[in-house]
Formats: C-alpha cells, sequence, structure tokens
C-alpha cells in the first residue's frame, strides 16, 4: 500500500477492522500460533484485500506492539515526583488496574510478546521502557530516602505492581471461572483488595 497518499475513508476503516481483528486473534494464540488467514477471516476481509494494506504477519503485529506501547506507558509516566508518594503510587496501582479492565486484549498481546523473549520490541524495550522505569525508579528511591514511604526496593515494587493488576487480564478465564460461584465482580473487589495491600506495603513503620 503507498503510505505517502492520504488514506480514503473506507481504507481508514479496513485498516481499523485488520488492527482488531489482528488483536483479537495475537492476544488469543499468540504471534507464532496466528495465521493471516484468521486475521483476514476475523477481519471479514479477503487475505489478497488484507496483504494490500498490511505486506505480512509481522507487520500487522509490529503496527499494534508500536500503537499500544505509549498507552502501556502512560499511567505510569503520569506519576508525579512532586507528588504525595503514596498518593502517587496507589494512582498508578488504580490506572494500571482499569487499564487491565479495560484493555485485556492488548495486555495478553504485550505478555505474549514477551514470553518468546520480544523479538519485537526489545529496541523499544531498551529505548523507551528502561529509561522510563530509571526515571521512576529514582523518583521512588527519592521518596524513600526522605522517609515518606516503607524502604522497599523500587524496581521489585514495579514488578509486584504489574504481576498483581496485569494478572487480572492475562488471566481473565482463570478469574472468571474461580469467582463463578461466587456472584462478585473482579475489578472492583481486586481494587480494593490491592490497594490496601500496597498501602501497607508502602507505610513506614
Amino acid at each position: 500500500m503507498d503510505t505517502s497518499r492520504p488514506k480514503t475513508r473506507i481504507q481508514q476503516k479496513n485498516i481499523r477492522a485488520i488492527l482488531d481483528a489482528a488483536l483479537d486473534v495475537f492476544s488469543t494464540y499468540g504471534f507464532r500460533g496466528s495465521t493471516l488467514d484468521q486475521v483476514a477471516q476475523a477481519a471479514g476481509l479477503s487475505k489478497p484485500n488484507l496483504l494490500y494494506y498490511f505486506p505480512s504477519k509481522e507487520a500487522i503485529h509490529i503496527e499494534l506492539l508500536s500503537g499500544l506501547l505509549d498507552a502501556w506507558l502512560a499511567p505510569l509516566r503520569e506519576m508525579d515526583p512532586d507528588g504525595d508518594p503514596r498518593t502517587e503510587l496507589l494512582g498508578y496501582i488504580n490506572r494500571k488496574i482499569e487499564m487491565s479492565r479495560t484493555m485485556p486484549r492488548e495486555s495478553r498481546l504485550f505478555a505474549n510478546e514477551i514470553l518468546q523473549g520480544a523479538p519485537r520490541m526489545q529496541d523499544n524495550i531498551n529505548s523507551v521502557l528502561k529509561p522510563l522505569v530509571d526515571d521512576k525508579v529514582q523518583v521512588i528511591q527519592t521518596w524513600i530516602d526522605q522517609g515518606k514511604i516503607a524502604d522497599v526496593h523500587p524496581h521489585h515494587l514495579l514488578f509486584s505492581i504489574w504481576a498483581l493488576t496485569q494478572h487480572y487480564a492475562d488471566f481473565e478465564v482463570q478469574v472468571g471461572l474461580l469467582l463463578a460461584d461466587k456472584d462478585e465482580e473482579a475489578f472492583p473487589a481486586a481494587e480494593e483488595y490491592l490497594m490496601k495491600l500496597f498501602d501497607k506495603v508502602l507505610a513506614c513503620e
């Protein structure tokens, strides 16, 4: 497809359909388990029509991951070094839970990429994610040094937040099955539990 010319409304519609269908397929089957035929069928397009817009399965996958990265990092970028530390960290946790609730497919797409060794994301992880994490780790360490929050390992604090919030997206089916007889919505209870948990972790003794 000629990317130098403005896209028509039909072209924009088809691209959105392809990317949305690919998000469903890749987040369900992973990159290796997905095929262009599956994506084309889910998008309601023929395979030749799909290939007019994207030359390969990898091109679609890279487009999805590139678009996801900014959204994925936004909750961490919002953490204000001049704000109240516990308020900022608990706010970050809240935003991560909300992202798991509203973007479960995107979470699984990212998780699948990492589980495969991040072959299409290593450059972005090194050039975008790592500098941001390094910056926020320094912010957290400063709060610790100032005695504003407990003496915790900043990196492992972030890893714990990611693990516990993204679990509800990446293991959505398991969570739903295990709560099926509890008549309980996962996310309100998860938010309440995780807020209490991390509030205690962060509290200075």
